[in-house]
């Protein structure tokens, strides 16, 4: 039976205080960031990220698409491709949450990194919660 998520407090001092939630589903623990809080706009705010996983168990990290800044959806600057690959050199799964509609229609390359990415195991970009719950149980 999956648990109710549970509230953290990022680690990281000076930081905001915005709470992340833990759930469990299925056999696979998810951290959820907060829609409100500083976006991921570099490797370092993705190590960041990391620090917050650490502890929790996480295995998966569901990032809702406003933390995301801009320059990750713009895969000329190659921060999807460093957050991304960050991310799952230390074990975590990520899942954007959110429209991303927008994006996809300015970017033929999003919209194939998209499609190939959805097709893997590492990163997913799903249109909510329900999705991912459903893709992880599926």
């Amino acid at each position: 039976m999956p648990q109710g998520p549970k509230l953290l407090a990022p680690r990281a001092a000076g930081r905001s205080l915005r709470r992340m939630s833990v759930e469990s589903v299925g056999s696979t623990v998810v951290l959820h960031l907060p829609v409100e809080g500083r976006p991921i706009a570099s490797e370092q705010d993705a190590l960041d990220v990391v620090g917050d996983t650490w502890g929790t168990g996480a295995e998966v990290l569901a990032v809702p698409v406003e933390r995301l800044a801009p320059a990750f959806f713009d895969l000329r600057t190659g921060l999807a491709g460093a957050v991304t690959q960050k991310l799952v050199g230390y074990h975590l799964r990520l899942a954007v949450l959110g429209d991303i509609s927008a994006h996809l229609e300015t970017s033929g390359a999003l919209r194939d990194f998209v499609r190939e990415s959805n097709r893997g195991h590492h990163v997913w970009f799903l249109a909510d919660a329900a999705e991912l719950t459903a893709r992880l149980t599926g």
